[in-house]
């Protein structure tokens, strides 16, 4: 139940809120009564300090851009450095792979190779003294100038086994 002191407790209350709205309102008009008047100083003031905050934020993102690319660029050089070393050890396995694939075909490996051509030169420079021994000859019958430069020839398909290229 009611009584008349919960009633009057109330109405005080509510005339309380009625006064702090009241006031609450009038300071309300009163700055904006006051920043009609000064408004346009403290708009400048505003925009001044708003332009010395921007300038402080961009300076502060641009040092920790300069920094992030400075950490990526770290990162790119340490991948390139990480990737360029397994590039060349899966180039060496390839490589040593074909290079047994191609021995097991019977291709002559790099190194029979290479004393291959050097035996093919060398069999080339002796038939062209060969030859040149065999010029000044000319007056002599033709079948012994012929026959000089043949067994040489011979010689060399004999010492190579066809399709290994390595000596007989």
């Amino acid at each position: 139940m009611a009584t008349q002191d919960d009633d009057e407790q109330g109405g005080k209350n509510a005339d309380r809120i009625k006064d702090s709205a009241q006031q609450i309102w009038l300071a309300g008009l009163g700055a904006f009564a006051k920043m009609q008047q000064e408004g346009s100083k403290a708009f400048e003031a505003l925009v001044k300090d708003g332009a010395g905050m921007q300038k402080k934020t961009q300076q502060a993102a641009e040092e920790t851009l300069a920094q992030a690319q400075a950490r990526m660029a770290g990162f790119a050089n340490e991948f390139g450095t990480k990737a360029a070393g397994q590039w060349g050890k899966l180039e060496n396995i390839f490589e040593e792979r074909v290079g047994r694939a191609l021995e097991k075909m019977g291709y002559p490996s790099p190194a029979e190779y290479a004393a291959l051509q050097a035996r093919v030169a060398a069999l080339e420079a002796e038939l062209q003294r060969a030859g040149k021994a065999a010029a000044p000859a000319r007056g002599a019958s033709r079948k012994t100038a012929g026959r000089s430069a043949a067994p040489a020839a011979t010689a060399a398909k004999k010492t190579v086994r066809r399709g290994t290229g390595k000596a007989a």
